[in-house]
Formats: C-alpha cells, structure tokens, sequence
C-alpha cells in the first residue's frame, strides 16, 4: 500500500494555516462543531458551484458570532448586484447556525497559482472534451509563466474516453514533497465526463517560507484583523459602495461593503 502524506496536513502548523479557527472544550462540541462546518461549506460551494471559481473556505468561531471568508477568483459572481446575493448568503448561514454571521469576501489574485482552481480548470474542459494532453499542458504553462517554481498534475480515469482506466503524470519545474518548508498547494478534482470520473491531482509549488516566530506572528495578525468585527458600523446606512461585476472589492457580511485595499491587505500578509 501506498505511504502517501497529505501535502497540507503534514504542513499545518508550520507554513500552512488551519482552515478553520475554534475551541471545543467538550468531544460533543467538537462533533457539532466539525459536522456544522461541513454543512457551511457545501452549502456555500453548492450554491456556487458553477461559476463562483471558490478556492477555500475559512471559518472563524467567536463567543457569540460566526466569520467565513471565502476566497474566490470571482468575487462579483459571490457578491451580486447591489450585494444581493451575499446578504442572502449570510441570511441561509445565520438559519444554519444559529448564530450572527459575517462574511469575508476575499479575492484571489492570482487563481494560475491556486491548486484548487487550477484544478476546477482542467476538469471543465474535460467536460468538454477537450484532450487531456493539452488542457494539462496548457494550465501547467498559465502556472510556471505565472511565477511558481513546479507543478505536478496527475489525472487519472478513462483518458480519451478509453475502456480502460489509467492514470498520467505530468510535471514541471521541482515539487519537493518532502521539504517541510515548501510552500506546497494541494488540491483533488473531479471531472464528471459521460464516459466516468475523471480524477485531477495538483501539486503547486511557489517558494520556502521559513516557519520562523515573526512569520507565524504576521500570519496570525492578519487573520485576526481581518475576522475582527468592524467598530461603529451598526448606526450606518449600509450605502457604501460595493464590489463591482468584475469583483474588485471585498464585503463583509454585516451589510456594509469593506474596502479592496482593506481586504487584498490580509491576503497579502498571509
């Protein structure tokens, strides 16, 4: 049997941050806890499962409310006009939960570096009948030309729309697996052809981040700013302007749009 390590898993802690955020002082709790976050992100990747191009969900407990930020290529398609839709998001995720949520819409700049859309690419021309060869050719140049270092894609199923199942590598550039310091993004997609499932594995390799006090304290306070909840907003109108059909701008989910350059801040920290 194969001995096979996830790449985020064996990170976390180190280069890699948890994807959710929360203390369970009791094993029921964290049962709750764990089922009630699985529910928060199918709902939210089912309702936007065709063109809301969602990289990852995080979840943020706090005593009394509840933070998800979702990081997304498209965050106009997560927002709406006029925010419409992200305030009937935040109405079904208070229903959920039972508790005031807020929401954090942050965008992703660049989704070529991204292992989950990168993946959700080459499965939507499969879809499509594309040949393989070429989509995973193609994706692994958007990516090295993007600025990563390797890339490593394997899909497996029935290639071509063969009778028979196999699976193919391709890589690019170095993904060293067992370097604890790598900055490795890991993603597994599907794509649902009329012949079978085809599997999508990739590996993403940007740089070394070296696990040191300043860069984890750095990581955890641009986390916190950016799940802290806003001071003074609850007697305002809510008239700020939003984020556009092109999504340039973030939006929390007390109804009051928050700033691009406020949002991208954080995600540039991390």
């Amino acid at each position: 049997m194969g001995q096979k390590t996830h790449p985020i898993g064996f990170r976390l802690g180190g280069v890699q941050d948890w994807r959710a955020h929360w203390f369970a002082s009791k094993g029921s709790d964290y049962r709750k806890l764990t089922e009630e976050d699985q529910k928060i992100r199918g709902l939210i990747n089912g309702r936007y499962a065709e063109s809301g191009a969602i990289s990852r969900v995080e979840i943020e407990r706090g005593a009394q409310d509840l933070v998800v930020t979702i990081n997304t290529a498209r965050p106009g398609i997560i927002i709406g006009r006029g925010g419409t839709r992200v305030d009937e998001l935040r109405g079904d995720l208070e229903k959920l939960t039972e508790k005031r949520s807020r929401l954090n819409i942050q965008e992703i700049r660049q989704p070529e570096l991204d292992a989950t859309l990168v993946g959700q690419s080459i499965a939507e021309q499969l879809e499509r009948r594309v040949a393989y060869r070429r989509a995973v050719r193609m994706a692994m140049q958007r990516t090295m030309q993007t600025g990563a270092l390797g890339i490593k894609v394997v899909v497996a199923g029935r290639l071509g729309g063969a009778e028979i199942a196999r699976t193919d590598k391709q890589m690019e550039g170095r993904t060293p697996l067992h370097t604890l310091r790598a900055q490795i993004d890991f993603a597994v997609s599907e794509a649902k052809t009329t012949f079978g499932v085809i599997g999508i594995k990739v590996w993403i390799y940007t740089g070394d981040m070296i696990p040191s006090a300043e860069n984890l304290r750095a990581r955890s306070m641009a986390r916190l700013s950016m799940g802290a909840s806003p001071q003074g907003q609850d007697g305002e109108d809510g008239k700020s302007p939003r984020g556009s059909g092109r999504g340039g701008g973030g939006r929390s989910g007390s109804g009051r749009g928050s700033s691009s350059k406020d949002n991208n801040a954080g995600g540039d920290k991390k």
